[in-house]
């Protein structure tokens, strides 16, 4: 299992309930009551948003030590699906727990609001490089911020970050390999 960078709110999660997920599991779905908060302990989950077209994009891809759906704090219901995107550990606190702790601890609190304001910039960062016109920008765009291919399987879960079709991609592969 990954190490978790030991921040207050890492702290927080240490003694909360593990849940499992298999590869593709799903953690939850839209519109479902949110009773809990959860924080990936190893793996990998995929906030996911289906669009009218039946495209699917990523908006969050929560690794070690990330809280998934972060806004969901502050609503009764899950605005996307949350499925694992490989086998994948996670510790859930109660909402109401987690909402109480931040209320109790200014410092807690601060380090909330910290991890907050980045998820926004990432955010935003993600919905930039999503507005760029074509898909070689889009991927040079999300490779110039570190990232890199994942295995040839799981090139789709990039196209879902880029918001484009998985064929429109593999098309911008296809072009840079020749």
């Amino acid at each position: 299992m990954i190490a978790i960078m030991r921040t207050p709110i890492s702290m927080l999660f240490q003694e909360a309930r593990e849940t499992w997920l298999a590869a593709g599991e799903t953690l939850f779905v839209t519109a479902e009551e949110v009773a809990d908060i959860y924080m990936v302990r190893s793996g990998s989950v995929h906030l996911l948003r289906h669009t009218r077209h039946g495209a699917q994009m990523v908006l969050q891809n929560a690794g070690p030590g990330a809280v998934v759906a972060e806004a969901s704090v502050y609503s009764p219901l899950y605005h996307c699906d949350a499925v694992a995107s490989e086998e994948s550990v996670l510790a859930g606190l109660p909402k109401e727990r987690f909402l109480s702790a931040l209320a109790d601890d200014p410092a807690l609190a601060e380090s909330w609001s910290a991890l907050l304001a980045r998820s926004v910039q990432a955010a935003r960062l993600r919905a930039e490089i999503r507005s760029l016109p074509r898909v070689a920008d889009r991927l040079d765009a999300w490779l110039g911020e570190g990232n890199r291919l994942p295995e040839k399987g799981r090139w789709q879960e990039v196209a879902g970050e880029l918001g484009v079709t998985r064929e429109a991609l593999y098309r911008e592969l296809s072009r840079r390999r020749t």
